[in-house]
């Protein structure tokens, strides 16, 4: 079976709706199976997106999405220093 991919948006309308249900008297699994999702999963998102709002959980998404690309930069850029750095010793 393969997996889901919910958007943050989504994310955080499912954990709204755990939270109605369990306003309701339900137990955490029983909301969670409403939603779809294993407890495993509620407690994930709940740890991640808890608490946020759709607009918190976007400008999330983009300042992980930044920060792997400007890893990815920095990555590149110490390769070409180390690079040069041999090449300048003369030991190639």
């Amino acid at each position: 079976m393969g997996q889901r991919r919910y958007t943050p948006e989504q994310i955080i309308h499912k954990l709204r709706e755990v939270e109605i249900a369990l306003s309701k008297g339900a137990t955490i699994a029983q909301a969670a199976k409403k939603i779809g999702v294993t407890d495993h999963t509620y407690y994930r998102w709940r740890a991640e997106y808890g608490g946020m709002r759709v607009d918190q959980a976007k400008r999330l998404k983009a300042l992980e999405t930044e920060n792997a690309r400007r890893k990815q930069l920095v990555a590149d850029l110490s390769l070409d220093n180390a690079i040069l750095k041999e090449a300048a010793s003369g030991n190639f």
